[in-house]
């Protein structure tokens, strides 16, 4: 997928790197989640191969921060109607 806009690729994810070696994941500057661990190493092994729009969709996908495509339809859901 590419955009017009670069800052569309930015969905406000940042991280930090603890001493005791977790991983802090921040949305807008609140956190989101922690990692700690194999998943602490396994994320900060990705992210440095990574660039920042695939790093922003990685850690949109671990904090389940993102959006599936499906809100739409999901109105329309016998379930979720009136």
């Amino acid at each position: 997928m590419t955009s017009a806009d670069p800052d569309d690729d930015d969905l406000g994810f940042s991280y930090r790197v603890r001493k005791d070696g977790s991983v802090e994941i921040s949305h807008h500057g609140r956190l989101a989640s922690t990692l700690r661990g194999e998943d602490a190493a396994e994320l900060l092994s990705e992210l440095e191969g990574s660039g920042d729009p695939e790093a922003q969709q990685l850690m949109a996908r671990i904090t389940g921060n993102y959006k599936r495509g499906n809100e739409r339809l999901a109105g329309q859901h016998p379930r979720n109607r009136g």
